[in-house]
């Protein structure tokens, strides 16, 4: 089992250093719900497809990640608070170069 380590900052602006699974295939928006960083039914409603933008975040620190798949830019252009570097947590999947990766959660809509 390999861990890296990331940073949440939840929704009261608390930040968190977590350790996060690399080889579960998880994504950022069940990491999120694993250490219960948002209140229940406020992140992942759609079950991570892509579909509800409630995982919204904004990318804090220089990762590259994977380009926005049609359908994540399609749900970020209907979503509120979105900025420059807004992505979906559950496009996002926990690997081992994403070690350092500081997010913050959105506010909820």
């Amino acid at each position: 089992m390999s861990d890296i380590k990331i940073t949440i900052i939840d929704r009261q602006g608390v930040e968190h250093q977590v350790d996060a699974p690399t080889d579960m295939n998880m994504n950022l928006m069940e990491v999120v719900r694993s250490y219960e960083l948002a209140a229940e039914g406020t992140i992942g409603i759609c079950g991570g497809m892509a579909m509800c933008a409630s995982c919204q975040c904004y990318i804090l620190s220089d990762h590259e990640l994977p380009a926005l798949s049609y359908d994540e830019d399609l749900m970020l252009a209907e979503a509120f608070h979105v900025k420059e570097n807004s992505r979906l947590g559950c496009q996002i999947f926990i690997k081992e170069e994403l070690a350092g990766l500081r997010v913050a959660l959105a506010p909820e809509a």
